[in-house]
């Protein structure tokens, strides 16, 4: 039977995948807190996380590229649900790659919002888990971190350093009872992705959540999601030559 009343907090609560995850775990009756920048959307959320099952829910309004805040932010966070269970980290932004290649201020917005600002909250947060012997973090990076191509390098490039910060940071404290999953999903169905090229073939987003709902139960260390195709797929893409992928219009 999968745990009831789990202590969680979702740190960019108002992102899709966030949602649909939260819906998730609210039918379990569990205890969430929620955290992002937008108040109407976390109202709204958070009434129908109760109507859902949740044993509670509170939320804070934060921008969290503001690193300076974090270490109050989860302080409050972790004493409001009494301990925590499981930290679930959806952060992030996609930015505007043509941009981002002649607009260095542009580019270091995104890898300050998907890099710099993870970092410092999985920091806190490992740190109090360790204490605890207890936990899971679980953070969305993405396939786009696998390797860099033209089409969205400053994206990817800030994900592979989430990518390899997670990977360590696993090496450190599984050893401490914490559990640390990579969350790397492919093109998503969400209002961010919406317009995109190729979006009806994009998943879904109800089974993306549901898949890392179980990645969670089972305390796997990395998730492609789909499954299918992304994990063969970045294999290949990983293992191209240079001198040949240098080549592609990808």
């Amino acid at each position: 039977m999968p745990p009831t009343n789990q202590r969680i907090l979702i740190l960019g609560a108002t992102s899709a995948i966030a949602e649909s995850t939260a819906r998730l775990f609210a039918a379990r009756g569990a205890r969430l807190y929620l955290v992002a920048r937008n108040q109407e959307k976390l109202n709204a959320i958070a009434a129908d996380l109760r109507v859902r099952g949740a044993a509670s829910v509170e939320s804070a309004l934060a921008d969290l590229d503001d690193t300076s805040a974090h270490p109050t932010l989860l302080q409050h966070a972790t004493q409001s649900l009494g301990g925590l269970d499981i930290a679930i980290l959806a952060h992030g932004i996609l930015g505007d790659q043509p941009r981002a290649e002649s607009d260095f201020e542009h580019a270091a917005h995104i890898l300050h919002t998907n890099l710099t600002s993870p970092v410092s909250l999985l920091t806190w947060l490992a740190n109090f888990c360790a204490q605890q012997h207890h936990g899971t973090l679980a953070v969305f990076s993405s396939v786009a971190g696998d390797r860099g191509r033209k089409s969205n390098y400053v994206y990817g490039a800030s994900k592979a350093g989430l990518t390899a910060f997670l990977g360590g940071l696993r090496n450190r404290i599984d050893r401490e009872g914490v559990h640390v999953l990579t969350i790397k999903p492919g093109p998503v169905k969400t209002p961010m992705t919406q317009g995109m090229k190729g979006y009806d073939k994009f998943a879904d987003v109800h089974k993306v959540a549901a898949a890392i709902v179980k990645a969670i139960d089972a305390r796997t260390d990395v998730l492609y999601v789909p499954f299918i195709p992304w994990l063969p797929v970045m294999f290949i893409v990983r293992h191209i030559p240079e001198r040949i992928f240098k080549k592609l219009n990808l």
